[in-house]
């Protein structure tokens, strides 16, 4: 594996100028911020209205705890002997 400290020492060097050049009170986050922003804030409308549909969907009865007689569904009854 190649030594990466040499690589990073390379990008600093060029990155750090352009960072000086930056006016900190004029950074702002742009289109592509407000894009992003917005296509993160459809994405989690569409999640939670696809999950309010499914969660309609299910049909939870809870059975008397004191009933016997048939397993419920999905339930298995212990094997006698």
């Amino acid at each position: 594996m190649p030594d990466m400290s040499a690589s990073v020492s390379l990008a600093m060097t060029h990155l750090v100028p352009l960072a000086k050049e930056v006016d900190e009170n004029k950074v702002t986050p742009g289109v592509l911020g407000f894009l992003v922003f917005a296509a993160m804030a459809i994405a989690v409308w569409g999640l939670m209205k696809s999950m309010n549909r499914r969660m309609a969907k299910v049909d939870f009865v809870e059975t008397p705890e004191g009933t016997s007689g048939t397993a419920a569904p999905g339930e298995t009854t212990p094997a006698k002997g």
